[in-house]
């Protein structure tokens, strides 16, 4: 029984073009929707280890980590207002993603980068400036919307700016951003934390600023995708654009092929509920599934609190912090090695091996700690730093199969019709788990202890089996024709169907 689809390089080799230093600036100015994303990412886990913000605004887990010497090493941290911190902006994203939508497709990709990239700076400085908990909690909403606008258009214009045959390596750049972003905040994190009087916090919370202005005002000057602008009736400035993004004036082929979807799209009144129909089920599966397994491979309890990780099993606030900084650098190298070989390897191979890499060092991990790390006291440093090794094995997984595959592969299958909306769902389903799991993380590692890992670890193999059975190969084939190989794979094609009058006849 086959259990997977690949295309042929060359079945996405008819359309015209190269990649160009147009097309390549332009994605790398929007890919900076992914280091803000990043940045909050890795500062969030930095602050909630580092004790003056603790003691000015969570001064009950404070106590706890100083004074108690009864509470188990896995509850030091178990607070629920601790994890609003982090969780909030979570919430906020996932409201701000359905309005991302409809934005989206009414005036273009770029306006929704510009917007996210304002809120994101609004929130990044209400942080900095903080005196009592409603003032932080209130900046992280604001850090949402602008998270859930950027993450609902930046995949989509990188993959639609992007020629088919690198569209992989391009719109990986995404999550290569995100790690870039990470690993800054954790390198910024590090020194702040040495800080005399106790405010190095505020410096790492404002400096989201930085990557938010850029993001912003480089927005500013971004070209709109050709996608967009047929998809509003602009089909003379579509045309010069994809001229001038393939590098080729002979852009014929592809610019029908996007008329054509565009003409599609246009009879879909209702994207959220014309998804719902038969033809698209392979599409929503996916946009549901893929970013909840993404946020339950455990790639969180990493990303969210990887220093409170390390202080529970015994570094010190330092060498914690450090700890991150040199998850951050394996993350973002194992990414940018995704970055080279997913469009000759394809999409399926790497989340399988991926999968494969997390499974085992998160077994690893938890055999460890269930052995040497008891509710008080610590564990040996050497043990310790076997534990770091494993996590950046785990982190080398994440980093180039869910962590870039993650974004990748739901922003270049769906139809332009309903892209827009199944972006949303994408993104919506990505924050809503991920406030799931940060909001009940610490209360997960206080009562699972060490069999957290054996937790997450179960999710790895149910989506690896998932990805091996249920996945088509995408590399290569040009979005606006994604739509075969659900029709050529093994199991989608009993939904599906076959191929319609119509597409028979052109495939004659």
């Amino acid at each position: 029984m086959e259990v997977g689809l690949s295309i042929k390089s060359d079945q996405g080799g008819q359309y015209n073009g190269k990649i160009t230093w147009f097309v390549l600036l332009s994605c790398m100015m929007a890919a900076m929707g992914g280091v803000i994303f990043g940045y909050d990412i890795g500062i969030s886990g930095g602050v909630t280890s580092m004790e003056p913000f603790l003691e000015k605004f969570f001064p009950e887990v404070y106590r706890k980590m100083k004074e108690d010497t009864k509470i188990s090493n896995y509850c030091k941290f178990d607070s629920q207002l601790l994890t609003s911190f982090t969780s909030s902006m979570y919430v906020a994203g996932f409201l701000a993603s359905f309005f991302a939508s409809s934005m989206t497709k009414a005036f273009g990709r770029k306006p929704s980068i510009v917007l996210g990239g304002a809120a994101f700076l609004a929130g990044a400085a209400l942080g900095g400036a903080a005196f009592n908990i409603f003032m932080l909690i209130f900046g992280r909403v604001l850090l949402g919307v602008g998270v859930g606008f950027a993450n609902q258009s930046v995949p989509l214009y990188l993959s639609e700016m992007a020629p088919p045959r690198y569209r992989g390596a391009i719109n990986n750049g995404f999550q290569f951003s995100i790690g870039i972003g990470a690993l800054s905040a954790n390198l910024i994190n590090y020194g702040t934390e040495k800080i005399k009087g106790g405010w190095g916090w505020r410096m790492s919370l404002a400096m989201a600023a930085v990557p938010a202005a850029i993001l912003t005002l480089g927005a500013l000057f971004l070209p709109e995708t050709p996608n967009s602008l047929i998809q509003r009736t602009d089909t003379e400035r579509a045309k010069l654009m994809l001229q001038r993004v393939r590098g080729t004036e002979d852009v014929e082929v592809e610019l029908d092929d996007l008329i054509k979807a565009s003409s599609i799209s246009k009879t879909v009144e209702h994207p959220f509920k014309n998804i719902l129909k038969r033809k698209y089920r392979p599409q929503l599966v996916m946009a549901i599934t893929i970013p909840f397994f993404q946020q339950v491979t455990g790639i969180n309890v990493i990303a969210f609190y990887a220093p409170i990780l390390f202080r529970t099993i015994g570094l010190g606030e330092s060498a914690s912090l450090m700890s991150s900084v040199v998850t951050g650098i394996v993350g973002t190298g194992s990414t940018f090695i995704s970055m080279l070989i997913v469009d000759k390897l394809g999409r399926r191979p790497l989340f399988i091996f991926g999968g494969v890499q997390m499974l085992v060092s998160q077994i690893m991990v938890g055999g460890i700690m269930a052995a040497q790390l008891g509710d008080h006291g610590g564990i040996d440093n050497g043990y310790a730093y076997v534990v770091l090794i494993l996590i950046c094995i785990y982190v080398a997984g994440f980093g180039w199969s869910w962590g870039p595959l993650g974004w990748l592969v739901p922003s270049e299958i769906f139809p332009l019709e309903i892209r827009s909306a199944a972006q949303s769902i994408v993104v919506a389903v990505s924050f809503l788990f991920t406030f799931i799991v940060a909001q009940t993380f610490l209360a997960m590692l206080c009562h699972f202890k060490s069999g957290i890992f054996f937790f997450f670890g179960s999710w790895v193999v149910v989506m690896t089996a998932f990805m091996y059975y249920l996945l088509p190969e995408t590399k290569n084939l040009p979005i606006e024709k994604m739509d075969r190989v659900w029709r050529e794979h093994w199991f989608w094609n009993r939904i599906v169907g076959e191929m319609d009058e119509e597409a028979k006849i052109e495939a004659a």
